[in-house]
C-alpha cells in the first residue's frame, strides 16, 4: 500500500495553476480588445457625426481633431497607431459638402498584453481593428 497523504492538495494546486494563468490572460487580452474595439467604434460614429452637422469645412475639421484627440484619450489609444480616412459619396464630390454622405474609417492595432517589443514580436503579435461609420450632411450645410 502506498501513502497517499497530502497529494490531492498539491495536485489542485498544480492544476489550478496550470488553468489559472492562461484564463487571466485570456481575460486580459479580451479586456484590451474589447476596449480599442469601443474606442474605435465611438471614433467613427462621433467624428462623422461632427463633420456631418459641422457650420463649414474649417469648423469641421477642427471640431473633429479636437474630438479625435478626446477619443483616443478616454481609452487608452496609442495616438501614432490610429489611422483616420474620411471620403464622401457620391465619388468626386467636396469633402464635405451639401447632401454628401460623409464616411469615416479609423482603424489601428492592439498588441498583447506582455509581449515583449523586441525583434518586432509586439508588431506581429498584434490584432488590427477597424471601425466606419456614414453621417449625411444636410442639403442646407454651409448656407450659413
Amino acid at each position: 500500500m502506498t501513502n497517499d497523504d497530502g497529494s490531492a492538495a498539491m495536485e489542485f494546486i498544480t492544476v489550478g495553476v496550470i488553468f489559472l494563468v492562461p484564463l487571466v490572460y485570456l481575460v486580459i487580452t479580451l479586456g484590451a480588445i474589447q476596449e480599442h474595439l469601443l474606442g474605435v467604434e465611438a471614433a467613427a460614429r462621433h467624428t462623422a457625426r461632427v463633420i456631418g452637422q459641422a457650420d463649414d469645412a474649417a469648423t469641421a475639421a477642427a471640431n473633429s481633431d479636437a474630438l479625435l484627440a478626446n477619443v483616443i484619450d478616454e481609452y487608452g489609444m496609442d495616438g501614432g497607431n490610429v489611422e483616420v480616412s474620411v471620403t464622401c459619396t457620391p465619388a468626386g464630390v467636396e469633402c464635405p459638402s451639401a447632401g454628401a454622405t460623409v464616411l469615416v474609417t479609423v482603424s489601428t492595432f492592439v498588441s498583447l498584453p506582455f509581449v515583449p517589443p523586441i525583434f518586432g514580436l509586439d508588431t506581429a503579435a498584434s490584432i488590427p481593428l477597424r471601425a466606419v461609420a456614414a453621417q449625411k450632411v444636410s442639403r442646407l450645410w454651409g448656407t450659413g
